[in-house]
């Protein structure tokens, strides 16, 4: 790091690394709903007393809940020796005026792509966490971002956390719900250090709204790591926890486009169609199964459903190497859940009631209500287009 990590930074990050293991080490197969956990954690800060307080403990367990819908009671305890290692101070390195998460997705491609052609000569640090297996992919993607050779240095931070077994030889939970919020605050911390003010999580506002498919997806059944009232309580810790003049927020600088409005800006940057073909969207990458493909995207998971769209509306094509197609004949019926519920979503109505039933937009939103409710119908607009090229497969295959 070019500077010192405030505490507060510090801590934030430890707590984020704390709830990211309990949430992979307690399983939601052994509870009665398989969803709903009753989770108690305690975590060593330094800034016990501030921790301590009533607005903290309250933002946080909100912030949790929120994330991954279950009960969370978490303790603060002193800090003691040098359990976890401090960061670097290099005085020498420059530093950055720009901070946004870089994950080796679309969205994330489009905006540091975007920001890179930026007049400004200080640099756009992105902060990547490495994915297992993926490592390759994301390097190729952000050579993607350096090959435009914007009029703005670039840099990047790689991160990691992947957590060890439990010693119980069974499988870790796989919803992982709070990964946002890990990787989010790894973002804080090195913004901290640059002096940087505002970090930027680009998500784009279809997927970050994510209204559930079905009954069943709602709330954090499905994501909600980038949703509006997730940033709000995220900002809400933030104040209650950090020094004035040295806090951060958090923001969602796509939260008004859809996947292909973000493709569109990803063009207008400089980015080819094969880069952008290039990225990552997959929910469940076919190369980390057991004897999976060495492809990134399965074509069939939702958010290979919303790629795809978004692709043919920036590109009118998407020549992604997907694993499968959604509609194709002989697909596993269980591989295929996704894509009827899609079909039956966008074959339905949809209100502004369903969004602001679903995961409720916090008050002084961006965006409001009325603008988020557009956001969803353009969206699945572009999502229908999908239904099209189906039945266009079906009347091939007839024929």
């Amino acid at each position: 790091m070019p500077g010192p990590v405030p505490d507060w930074a510090e801590d934030l990050f430890r707590v984020a690394r704390a709830a990211f293991i309990a949430d992979k080490y307690v399983r939601r197969t052994g509870v009665r709903d398989r969803w709903t956990r009753r989770i108690n954690l305690a975590v060593p800060v330094t800034e016990h007393e501030r921790w301590q307080t009533a607005a903290v403990r309250t933002h946080l367990t909100a912030l949790l809940q929120t994330l991954t819908g279950d009960h969370w009671t978490v303790d603060f305890r002193p800090l003691t020796g040098h359990q976890i290692e401090e960061a670097m101070i290099f005085p020498d390195d420059p530093r950055a005026s720009e901070v946004a998460l870089f994950s080796g997705g679309l969205d994330s491609l489009s905006w540091a792509a975007t920001r890179s052609r930026a007049d400004d000569p200080r640099p756009l640090l992105l902060v990547m966490f490495r994915e297992i297996g993926l490592l390759r992919l994301q390097q190729r993607v952000y050579k993607a971002v350096q090959r435009l050779d914007g009029p703005r240095p670039v840099m990047l931070l790689p991160m990691s956390q992947t957590p060890a077994g439990d010693g119980s030889g069974l499988r870790l939970e796989t919803s992982s719900r709070t990964r946002g919020l890990l990787y989010a605050a790894g973002a804080i911390r090195a913004a901290t250090a640059h002096g940087v003010a505002t970090v930027h999580i680009p998500e784009n506002g279809q997927v970050a709204l994510n209204p559930p498919l079905t009954p069943a997806r709602s709330a954090a059944c499905s994501t909600r790591s980038v949703h509006p009232r997730t940033l709000d309580r995220l900002n809400a810790l933030i104040t209650a926890v950090g020094d004035i003049g040295s806090a951060v927020r958090v923001v969602n600088p796509l939260a008004q486009l859809t996947k292909g409005e973000v493709c569109k800006a990803g063009r207008d940057a400089g980015l080819i169609p094969s880069e952008l073909e290039s990225t990552l969207s997959c929910g469940k990458p076919p190369t980390r199964r057991s004897g999976g493909p060495p492809i990134a995207n399965c074509g069939v998971c939702f958010p290979c459903l919303v790629r795809r769209s978004g692709l043919l509306h920036a590109n009118s094509t998407d020549s992604t190497p997907y694993e499968s197609l959604p509609w194709a004949d002989g697909l596993p019926l269980e591989r295929g859940t996704d894509w009827r519920a899609l079909q039956r979503w966008l074959l339905g109505n949809y209100t502004l009631v369903d969004l602001l039933t679903d995961t409720p937009l916090p008050p002084d939103t961006d965006p409001d209500p009325a603008a988020a409710f557009n956001l969803i119908r353009r969206g699945r607009k572009e999502l229908a287009r999908l239904l099209q090229i189906a039945d266009a497969a079906e009347a091939t295959d007839a024929a």
